[in-house]
């Protein structure tokens, strides 16, 4: 080999040598990148928190009730005082025996004209609620009264006219009754006059309500009251519950009475509908956790593709480096030796 090919091919290795270096740090550049980018990933992971499950526990709450003859008495407030006591709320609840209920609802007859229309259901006729019939001989209820009850029919009817009223509004109410020969008592059942003269109330040709009419009557219902504020000491057992509570109620001039004491039971409840919820949201919490686990490994696992493809080429360059590097020693060599009999020849 010349000295002018020598020479060309030394200049041509070295120039592929320098290539093949910038190649290789481009590669580790490369590489780094994508451990930043695997690095960033990891960190994600770390941020993210685990959702939990809901606890029972957490939705459930300890009750206390006492009764008060025929009262339930839920509390519902606990607000300790500097001087022991406490100010309580609980819920008073009780039944009503005679209360006014929705009895469902009846077909009901219409005669007359407009203006003067009379009502009936069957062939029991409806008359104003707190008033006589005209012809209480004739009346199926009345007929079967003295005197003396026929009055205490009517001021009975007048209490039931005013709790009507307090729970159903203001009306114009009528009356009918029937009688249970089981129990061998007449029942009364109520209706208002403004739902039988309703417009949207339509009547068939012989007179009967195309569409059923409210009805009530007189039966148990469950009514309760709040009770706010009261002064109450409790008596606790050795693990700390709470046993029996002294109500202290208040006189006309507002000074505590004598307390009255009653016997707590404990009773916990849990919060269903609220634990379903929670439950539900921690389903929907766990489901997003577990894709965005999924698609972050993925991400990580392109990056690891990626860096063993870039790992390849770096041993690739690696190799060929170290085989130019072998031929530009021998080309070295051979311009060495070109140059010591070059000179040599002139010398």
């Amino acid at each position: 080999m010349g000295m002018a090919a020598s020479q060309a091919r030394f200049l041509g290795l070295t120039a592929r040598k320098t290539n093949t270096e910038y190649e290789g740090q481009q590669v580790n550049q490369q590489r780094t990148t994508l451990a930043n980018q695997s690095s960033n990933y990891y960190n994600q992971l770390l941020g993210m928190s685990v959702p939990t499950p809901p606890s029972t526990q957490d939705f459930t709450k300890t009750i206390y009730t006492f009764k008060d003859g025929a009262l339930d008495n839920t509390v519902t407030s606990l607000i300790a005082q500097k001087d022991g006591s406490y100010k309580v709320s609980y819920v008073r609840k009780w039944t009503d025996d005679f209360a006014a209920v929705a009895a469902g609802s009846t077909v009901v007859t219409r005669t007359g004209v407009e203006g003067n229309y009379s009502y009936s259901v069957g062939s029991v006729a409806l008359r104003k609620l707190g008033q006589a019939p005209a012809d209480p001989d004739n009346d199926p209820y009345f007929s079967t009264l003295n005197e003396q009850q026929r009055e205490n029919a009517i001021i009975e009817e007048n209490e039931y006219l005013n709790k009507l009223n307090e729970q159903y509004g203001e009306a114009d109410w009528q009356v009918r009754y029937t009688y249970n020969s089981t129990t061998s008592t007449w029942a009364p059942y109520f209706y208002k006059k403004e739902d039988l003269e309703k417009k949207s109330v339509l009547y068939s040709e012989t007179g009967a309500s195309l569409s059923n009419i409210p009805c009530y009557t007189v039966g148990k219902a469950t009514r309760q009251e709040e009770v706010k504020g009261v002064t109450a000491r409790f008596e606790q057992d050795n693990t700390g519950r709470f046993i029996s509570i002294s109500v202290y109620e208040e006189d006309e001039d507002g000074n505590l009475k004598e307390p009255v004491t009653f016997s707590l039971t404990t009773n916990t409840t849990t919060d269903q509908a609220a634990y379903d919820d929670a439950m539900n949201q921690y389903e929907y919490d766990k489901n997003e956790y577990d894709q965005a686990i999924q698609e972050i490994n993925a991400k990580i696992e392109i990056i690891q593709s990626q860096d063993k493809t870039l790992e390849l080429r770096l041993k690739q360059l690696d190799t060929e480096q170290k085989a130019i590097q072998t031929e530009m020693d021998a080309v070295e060599k051979v311009i060495q030796k070109n140059t010591e009999s070059t000179f040599k020849t002139f010398g």
